[in-house]
């Protein structure tokens, strides 16, 4: 970490890095200390602007030349579930949510590694082992939550590392299992955390960078009306798709797990 910017107690730049996203292009990072008093506070803030939580660090991309890389969060509220997603919600309605405390455990690495060999063999993330696993759930500094998604017969098929901000929930991190090919188990974790949210009451999810293009980033899009930060403004990302201002019949009032 290089040039410390306005306050140097918490914001650093990154050297530039090879970008894990697209081709032949770097990647450098402004990076923010969340290992101080009211880490809540500043992380919500932080996530409002457009800022990731890793480990102790909020970032953003700081990338001269491209701004590929997008915030994107989805107003709760507004949620509409399209067909497919409505089918998704169903077909795991045999699931069970049980919210942990961020703690690491031998089940969850042996099907964060089956998800990372299936489907990230290449990425950046391909040589974590378990200790990089446990330091990955377990330093942080701010309200940070494990949910474990297991079946009737309590095997594990599903694990979102999230943190609960001051206007919403935060999906730092998500796996399944790959095997579980019919249950879209990606699509119904976000449709879990966008009913978790409004069982929080809170406004908005935040569902990280969207990168348009991107086939790994896609599914981001299509949860609406998803909102997107540019120049500092959240705008709707399709502003001529019609949206439900209430609560939606997918989400019926339930107790919180």
């Amino acid at each position: 970490m290089t040039s410390p910017l306005r306050n140097p107690q918490f914001f650093y730049t990154t050297t530039a890095l090879p970008c894990p996203y697209l081709p032949a292009r770097m990647e450098r990072k402004i990076l923010a200390d969340l290992a101080v008093p009211d880490a809540d506070t500043l992380h919500s803030r932080l996530s409002a602007r457009g800022f990731r939580r890793s480990h102790t660090l909020a970032y953003a991309p700081l990338c001269e030349g491209c701004s590929a890389c997008i915030p994107i969060r989805l107003p709760v509220a507004a949620f509409t579930p399209n067909r497919t997603q409505k089918r998704v919600w169903n077909r795991n309605a045999d699931l069970t949510a049980h919210l942990l405390p961020a703690v690491a455990t031998g089940e969850q690495y042996t099907l964060f590694r089956d998800y990372l060999n299936t489907r990230h063999a290449e990425g950046e993330m391909a040589n974590m082992g378990p200790r990089d696993y446990r330091i990955m759930v377990e330093e942080t500094t701010v309200d940070t939550q494990i949910i474990e998604f297991r079946t009737p017969d309590q095997k594990l098929v599903a694990v979102s590392l999230t943190d609960t901000l001051d206007d919403g929930l935060s999906a730092v991190y998500s796996f399944y299992d790959p095997q579980q090919t019919t249950r879209s188990l990606g699509v119904y974790v976000v449709l879990f955390l966008i009913r978790q949210t409004l069982l929080l009451g809170r406004p908005y999810l935040y569902l990280g960078y969207w990168i348009p293009g991107s086939p790994k980033m896609a599914y981001k899009s299509r949860f609406r009306p998803a909102e997107i930060l540019r120049q500092d403004v959240w705008q709707t990302l399709e502003p001529d798709q019609p949206v439900c201002t209430g609560r939606n019949a997918l989400f019926p009032d339930a107790p919180l797990f």
